[in-house]
Order: structure tokens, then C-alpha cells, then sequence
């Protein structure tokens, strides 16, 4: 379930993939009851799969940004900052 679920998100049909990969989710959580995978296993591979559904999602709806000209001069200003200097430390008079 856990390779089609993959296969679907590649696909890039995210309606079909949803189903799919709830039913991977499901499928696993079984597993895991059933003592046939680790617990922890299930939950590895649960994360990696809805790491790449959510990815995969986000990188379609996300829009585009155009690349911007780094600024010159912010970097000049900071490069051009002396560094603060330390005041010694008062002394103390003993008895």
C-alpha cells in the first residue's frame, strides 16, 4: 500500500492520492496492531509518507516567486560597522 501510495503522489493526482495514502496510513496502523511491523516502524513510514503527500501538495499550490537582486548596499552598511567597544571591568578596593 505504502509503494502505491508513492506512486500516486508522483502521479501528481492529489485527489486520488489522498484516498491512497489514507488507506496506506490505515493499512499500517493494522500492521502494527497486528504485531506483524514494529510500532515505531509504523510510525517512521507513516511520517516519510505524508511528508512527501504534503510536500508534493504544497509545491503545486504554492506560487512562484520571481528571484530578486540581492541588495548591495544592506550588506556594505553592516560590513561598515565598527564593533562596540568593551569597558573594563571597575576595581574594587580591598581592606
Amino acid at each position: 500500500m505504502v509503494k502505491r501510495a508513492t506512486e500516486s503522489i508522483a502521479a501528481g493526482d492529489f485527489e486520488a492520492a489522498r484516498l491512497v495514502v489514507r488507506d496506506a496510513l490505515s493499512t499500517l496502523d493494522r500492521a502494527a496492531r497486528k504485531g506483524v511491523i514494529h510500532p515505531n516502524n509504523a510510525a517512521r513510514r507513516k511520517s516519510r509518507l505524508l511528508l512527501k503527500y504534503n510536500a508534493a501538495v504544497a509545491a503545486v499550490q504554492a506560487p512562484v516567486e520571481e528571484k530578486r537582486p540581492a541588495r548591495k548596499a544592506a550588506a556594505k552598511s553592516k560590513a561598515a560597522k565598527p564593533a562596540a567597544k568593551k569597558t573594563p571591568a571597575k576595581k574594587t578596593k580591598s581592606k
